[in-house]
Order: C-alpha cells, then sequence, then structure tokens
C-alpha cells in the first residue's frame, strides 16, 4: 500500500460522514455500488477518480485536493511512480559472437506466438467488458428493490476525553462528530482549522495550503500538539496535530509557524462552545 492511499481513504471516510449517508445511500446517489464503497472507504481498493469526484461532489467539498491526493496515491499503488523507462536489452557478453539471424522457420513461429498473445489480450478486454457490465446490471435491478435505511458500516469515536490525549483523530474516528471551532487563513496563504469532537472530549488541529516545512500546534492548557508539512504529500491535502483534551468552555490555542526563516508566528484561539468563526484574515 503507498504512503498517500491511507491519508486518501481516511480523507474520504470524512468525506462520507460529514455527508450522513449510509453506504447504501451512497451507492443510490453515484455509480457505485454499496460493497465498492466498502471496500474504498477502508483502503481495501483504490478508488476511481470519479468516485473521488462524486463524493466531493456530495459533500459540497471541492475537488482539487482530494484529486491532487489521488492523483499521488493511485501512481504509487499502480507501480506508475517508479522509474518508467524500460531498461535497455542486453549486449552481448565479451567475446561472444554477436547474435546469428533467426531463419524464416523462426520468424513464422515468433508471429503466430505474437497472434495467440494478441487474441488472448482482446478475450481479456471483452471479458473486462462483461464484468464491468455485470455489476452495473445488479445496481440497475437493486435500484428498483426497497434499501435498507441504515447500513452495516458503523463507526464511532474509540476513545474520549484522557484516553485521546495524543492520539490521532482519523484513527480513533473523532471526525464522525467534529465541528470546526473556527478557521485561520495566514499570511503565506495557508489555512489552520481548530476541529473539536464533543463524542471524543478533545480538540485537534488541522491545516492545509502549506508548504514543507510548515508548523501548527494547538493547546487547551495542556500539552501542546504540533503538525509539520514534511513532504509534498503533506503539501497537497490535510496535516493534523494529535488530539488534547478539551471540552466545553475551553479555550483552545493555535500557533502557525512559516517555513520561512524569520517568519513570524501567527496565533489565534477560540472557546468552545462560541459561535463557529468564519475564516479570519
Amino acid at each position: 500500500m503507498s504512503a498517500a492511499h491511507p491519508r486518501l481513504t481516511a480523507a474520504l471516510r470524512e468525506l462520507k460522514d460529514r455527508t450522513g449517508l449510509s453506504l447504501a445511500a451512497l451507492a443510490g446517489r453515484t455509480a457505485y455500488s454499496k460493497s465498492s464503497w466498502e471496500r474504498y472507504l477502508n483502503g481495501k481498493a483504490m478508488p476511481p477518480r470519479q468516485a473521488v469526484q462524486a463524493l466531493c461532489r456530495i459533500a459540497r467539498e471541492p475537488e482539487g485536493r482530494l484529486l491532487a491526493l489521488w492523483d499521488i496515491a493511485e501512481s504509487q499503488w499502480s507501480g506508475r511512480a517508479a522509474d518508467p523507462r524500460p531498461a535497455p536489452p542486453p549486449g552481448p557478453e565479451p567475446g561472444q559472437p554477436p547474435p546469428r539471424p533467426r531463419t524464416g522457420a523462426e520468424r513464422s513461429r515468433l508471429r503466430g506466438r505474437a497472434l495467440l498473445v494478441a487474441l488472448a489480450s482482446v478475450y481479456a478486454v471483452i471479458a473486462g467488458g462483461v464484468a464491468l457490465t455485470l455489476p452495473a446490471l445488479e445496481r440497475t435491478a437493486a435500484a428498483d428493490q426497497p434499501r435498507p435505511a441504515s447500513s452495516g458500516y458503523v463507526l464511532a469515536p474509540r476513545c474520549h476525553g484522557a484516553a485521546c490525549e495524543g492520539r490521532d483523530p482519523m484513527r480513533m474516528v473523532c471526525a464522525v462528530d467534529a465541528d470546526t471551532l473556527t478557521t485561520y487563513r495566514t499570511t503565506t496563504g495557508a489555512h489552520v482549522e481548530l476541529r473539536y469532537s464533543a463524542g471524543c472530549g478533545a480538540s485537534w488541529a488541522r491545516m492545509w495550503g502549506t508548504r514543507i516545512g510548515d508548523r501548527t500546534h494547538i493547546t487547551v492548557g495542556g500539552p501542546a500538539r504540533e503538525a509539520r508539512t514534511v513532504d509534498e504529500v503533506d503539501a497537497q491535502t490535510y496535516v493534523y496535530t494529535q488530539m488534547t483534551t478539551a471540552g466545553p468552555g475551553s479555550v483552545v490555542r493555535s500557533c502557525f509557524r512559516p517555513a520561512a526563516a524569520g517568519a513570524p508566528r501567527e496565533c489565534f484561539h477560540i472557546r468552545v462552545g462560541a459561535a463557529p468563526a468564519a475564516s479570519r484574515r
């Protein structure tokens, strides 16, 4: 599995949770089956680009950031990120005579083998088309049947309060019921959001539109939790801090530190329970 694929999977799960749709309802609004979405959202399969676009559209999420992450994840998943140049054919070893020309009979046999390979490829394409068509027909038939109101795919927070301290908000499924307390736009154009989950009793920060070396941290009177943009994958998607315990009335503080040497840090804060603030700056 590629390094970018788990991040893509986590981002898609967050979008799905934001929509409030069950897997069955999501399948009903897209061209992909319930079982396909289960594989995509559990990281068992690489979703098609069109599936990412469809989920972004339903969740009303600008698709640019997710598609950039999809491009990286798909190229690593498929192996296209490796050097695509073929290795040069090996030459004759020193002291060995050059290969002799093939006879007419040998050339005929090679052409026959090439024809068999071509026919096998055509058969594979036809079989693949049938395999793709059958699920579509099954979905069409299933559309006429009543769909269940809920799905067996259930996400619930996996920690609360002190048990969430220093934990990953995505792995602990705390984004399911998370609210955005405020969004801050920095002078460099990056965005920092302060997030809070009542179900987990914790808060964290996430940033995007960043540059390699940018950092942000969050604190609620206890230990500070920091996130750093370390590579191009981070720069093209969300970067999260670990969680810190928070509750109604807690003051959540964050500071953003640009990668540029000598650039001043930018700090802001908000109280849990206050009216959500619009993007600042």
